[in-house]
């Protein structure tokens, strides 16, 4: 565990940080799926927002 000792013997313990790695931008196939999900995500809301219009 790592920790430093403080004036008057306190110990100050550090939490372990995370192995860092770098994000890798998406392939073609998650590039198309993030799309269909934008699409169904879009139709869905519109659809709420008319329902909600045609009943008030």
């Amino acid at each position: 565990m790592r920790y430093t000792v403080e004036e008057g013997g306190r110990l100050n313990n550090y939490a372990i940080e995370p192995k860092m790695y770098e994000a890798e931008p998406p392939n073609p196939n998650q590039k198309r799926n993030y799309i269909i999900l934008g699409v169904g995500a879009v139709s869905l809301i519109g659809g709420l927002l008319f329902v909600a219009v045609s009943v008030s």
